[in-house]
């Protein structure tokens, strides 16, 4: 079997059910593989006891899983409630306009994925911007051109 097998195993006798494992064992895939293609979903199923069917169906409720390739850098804009009510659509936008895509795409480099994403939990600090898991807080759309240069220069 193959070392992830094992890690996976070794999760799974950490919890009393196999399904606890779903989670851990899913991000595990997604980091070997990047995203979780088919082949991913199928390794974690073997690996879990289960389907790949089942992994997809876990996997294609959270957020944090991508389900197709992403950039190596990935921006994720809250529009939740309270960020919206302070100019996420238009930090949205410029981040559009700077990158040359729309929400949901890669550039044409691979280098920047931009996604929406409900909520950061960063409401008093809004508008929350994830860039590689990291927040930016109080992000403006003016603000934008100079969070797309530094990613553009390994900032």
């Amino acid at each position: 079997m193959s070392a992830f097998y094992d890690e996976v195993q070794e999760i799974k006798a950490q919890y009393p059910d196999w399904r606890s494992a779903t989670l851990p064992a899913l991000r595990l895939a997604q980091e070997k593989h990047g995203y979780l293609s088919p082949d991913a979903l199928r390794e974690c199923a073997e690996a879990l006891g289960t389907t790949p069917a089942f992994c997809e169906s876990v996997a294609s409720f959270y957020d944090m899983y991508h389900l197709r390739p992403v950039g190596r850098h990935l921006v994720e804009v809250c529009t939740n409630v309270s960020c919206a009510l302070v100019g996420a659509q238009q930090v949205l936008e410029g981040f559009e306009r700077e990158l040359g895509i729309r929400a949901g795409e890669t550039t044409g480099d691979g280098e920047v994925t931009l996604r929406t994403i409900e909520c950061l939990g960063g409401c008093g600090w809004a508008t929350i911007v994830a860039i590689d898991n990291k927040y930016r807080t109080h992000v403006m759309p003016d603000g934008v051109q100079a969070i797309v240069e530094g990613l553009r220069n390994g900032d």
